[in-house]
């Protein structure tokens, strides 16, 4: 039998002419924190309609994370009702809001219903608890046999459920890559960012839309599982690390690649500069920026073995010139010699860059009721279209905005129905 299809999210008036790649896509959201938010973020900055679903009794955790925007700026607590998560403000843009109460038997019905109508459905849940509750995937298909269910967990459903609780740090640790960076020696380092939380939900975007594909050429969808541990994981491998101890190649080399030298940071009067020269052209270049061409020719420099084996005597070669000057002197030194360079910026002037900003690379962060406040900034949709728009023009909406709209317009239900499932606790 045909599911009937939800219509696609009315066109925001600042819309671009253009069409947005998935526009024609709804997506059932019931996911929390940060990795499976943060695919339905990419999705919902895609086009596609994302539809939300928190606990009635206080959504998604990330609504309370600190630190706060609102009407007096950004403050590490809540000093006013009104005032909003940064991390609700980034991760709820471009969604409606619909509370449903999972653990009641007429909110599970409602979610039934709802995914009865949905292209793709995500969740991130620990393995097995969405079993619990009667939405698991084999639930989920007999109803809509051409949904796309995405799972995204710490560590894949093949784990007991129930078992190994995963968090960002946890997964760092656990895949390598906290022994892949700092100094020989050093304690594990944990990576700034949370990497592994991001990390999953980009193979989940990529895995939700291959199996679109599939289900519109096959009309049967499927499930989709993917681990924050394996995520990491995989690109953790992309060095080969077995084969660089076996031949006693440093695997933590710090800011460093001795195998590539020079390749590195290095200190100027007012910072870093990122020299990147393995190829024997670019080191010609460099040294010539250098005011040292007889270095071309020296016995320690003149083959990339050599440098490889003289990484440490060269690196200071090149930070003794790079700490002579200003870091936009170096690198214009450097781009004159065609030498791949740039400045080590700070994050705060990164994610602000007019050109990233410009790209929708990154993005202002917008307070429904504050839009005037200083800025701040979130993440974008880092891919231009030639024929599409993508990008966020919705505020983050309050915990159930969109509730009553969408169990009224979609399922059909009276406002009286309505206010009987709010009296059981239902929505």
């Amino acid at each position: 039998m045909e599911q009937t299809k939800l219509a696609p999210a009315p066109e925001s008036p600042k819309a671009s002419a253009l069409p947005k790649p998935l526009e024609d896509v709804v997506v059932l959201d019931v996911t929390l924190a940060l990795s499976g938010p943060y695919a339905t973020l990419l999705l919902a900055g895609l086009g596609a309609r994302v539809i939300k679903v928190e606990n009635p009794e206080g959504g998604d955790a990330a609504r309370e994370n600190s630190p706060y925007y609102g009407r007096d700026g950004v403050n590490l607590g809540r000093q006013h009702p009104d005032d909003v998560s940064l991390a609700a403000l980034s991760r709820l843009r471009n969604k409606e809001a619909v509370t449903l109460n999972l653990k009641c038997p007429e909110g599970q019905a409602i979610f039934r219903q709802l995914a009865a109508k949905a292209d793709v459905l995500v969740q991130n849940f620990s393995f097995g608890t969405m079993e619990k509750l009667g939405l698991g995937y084999d639930v989920i298909r007999e109803i809509n046999p051409r949904i796309v269910y995405c799972s995204i967990s710490g560590f894949g459903s093949e784990i007991t459920p129930g078992g190994g609780k995963a968090m960002d740090s946890i997964i760092q640790g656990m895949s390598g890559a906290m022994l892949s960076t700092g100094e020989p020696g050093d304690p594990p380092v944990r990576i700034g960012f949370p990497i592994a939380d991001l990390a999953a939900p980009l193979f989940g975007v990529i895995g939700i839309l291959s199996a679109l594909h599939q289900a519109r050429r096959t009309g049967i969808g499927q499930h989709v599982d993917v681990s924050m541990l394996g995520a990491l994981t995989s690109l953790v491998a992309v060095e080969p690390w077995a084969t660089m101890e076996a031949l006693n190649i440093p695997t933590r080399t710090g800011s460093s690649m001795p195998r590539l030298a020079p390749f590195g940071n290095y200190r100027t009067l007012d910072g870093f500069v990122v020299i990147c020269a393995p190829l024997d052209a670019f080191s010609r270049g460099l040294f010539s920026a250098m005011g040292q061409s007889e270095l071309i020719s020296d016995t320690r420099f003149a083959s990339r073995d050599d440098r490889v084996r003289n990484s440490r005597e060269l690196d200071a070669l090149i930070e003794r010139w790079t700490s002579s000057m200003s870091t936009a002197d170096a690198i214009t030194a450097l781009q004159a010699a065609s030498v791949p360079a740039g400045e080590v910026r700070t994050p705060k002037t990164a994610v602000s860059d007019p050109v990233t900003v410009r790209r929708g690379e990154t993005a202002p962060l917008t307070h429904p009721l504050y839009p005037n406040g200083d800025p701040v900034y979130g993440p974008g949709v880092p891919i231009v279209f030639s024929g599409a728009t993508v990008g966020f023009d919705q505020a983050p909406p309050q915990l159930g905005a969109h509730t009553e709209a969408v169990l009224t317009e979609l399922l059909g239900l009276s406002s009286a129905e309505i206010s009987t499932l709010r009296g059981r606790g239902a929505i």
